[in-house]
């Protein structure tokens, strides 16, 4: 832990909340039930974003839910001692979130009609997001500059381990009646239509007045505004107290502000060598 991660298999885990004891009770012993909905991304993908979506369809656009209860009491983190714990004997229906690759996860979610949604985002993004996020974060090292951030990232040292691996594995779910892989970029330049796939996804309809609430009360402005969406409940513990925020921008192709030639260059060969075997349609942004 001296290094600033819990390692557990040969990969980087928070400091806050997590223990190799604690990730190998998760993965051995939690039993997904066929109801459940799972929403699965590695980190800084959009996943609460995602995760205020998928409760705004269950209420029918209602916002009392996401106005009255936090985000990660809505959708418990698993692999957090604080999430496995409220999810384990819950009962009915539970959303549930991870950032866990692949190979570390629950062998009991593969047995199940759990359905499951893979959120994915360009990889650029999530570098730049995740080097703002850290910095205001008390639960990894802090990256001390932007470079810095660029080589942990293209090298896979950082929380979670590498984006590479971490898509290759859990797309390789694709095609499964249950997995559903949806991007960043397509939520974010039509969100409406992208709601309407998730619904039919779930099985679940929305009245238009209903898809309206969802759209609105998902923005990025009222998120930001929403304390039990936009992680202020947490400053002074997780987060720094008064240091930046928790929803930054909520855009796409923010990289390009942040990136020089060079940076690009690299990250455009690397990105080709590691997935020039895995489906293109995978990559709208490219």
């Amino acid at each position: 832990m001296s290094d600033g991660f819990v390692w557990f298999e040969g990969i980087p885990f928070p400091v806050v909340d997590f223990t190799p004891e604690h990730m190998r009770e998760v993965q051995e012993n939690f039993v997904f039930k066929d109801e459940d909905v799972l929403t699965l991304s590695f980190p800084k993908s959009g996943t609460n974003w995602l995760i205020e979506i998928l409760s705004l369809i269950f209420s029918k656009g209602d916002p009392k839910w996401v106005q009255s209860v936090p985000i990660w009491e809505r959708s418990p983190w698993l692999e957090t001692m604080y999430g496995y714990k409220s999810l384990k004997d819950k009962e009915g229906p539970r959303f549930i979130t991870s950032h866990v690759p692949i190979h570390l996860f629950p062998k009991s979610v593969f047995k199940s009609k759990a359905k499951v949604i893979y959120l994915i985002r360009n990889p650029r993004d999530i570098l730049v997001s995740g080097y703002f996020f850290w910095i205001i974060s008390n639960f990894v090292k802090k990256p001390e500059s932007l470079e810095q951030y660029f080589e942990w990232f293209i090298q896979g040292n950082v929380a979670f381990g590498s984006w590479f691996d971490h898509i290759r594995g859990w797309t390789s779910m694709k095609g499964k009646e249950n997995f559903l892989i949806l991007s960043y970029e397509e939520l974010k330049q039509d969100t409406r239509s992208a709601v309407q796939k998730l619904c039919q996804f779930l099985g679940k309809k929305l009245e238009p007045e209903e898809l309206n609430s969802v759209l609105k009360n998902s923005s990025f402005q009222v998120m930001k505004e929403n304390k039990m969406s936009n992680y202020t409940l947490l400053r002074g513990w997780l987060l720094d107290q008064n240091n930046g925020s928790f929803l930054r921008k909520g855009i796409s192709g923010d990289w390009k502000n942040y990136f020089t030639v060079a940076q690009a260059e690299v990250f455009d060969k690397i990105f080709q060598e590691k997935t020039a075997d895995l489906p293109q349609e995978l990559f709208p942004w490219e």
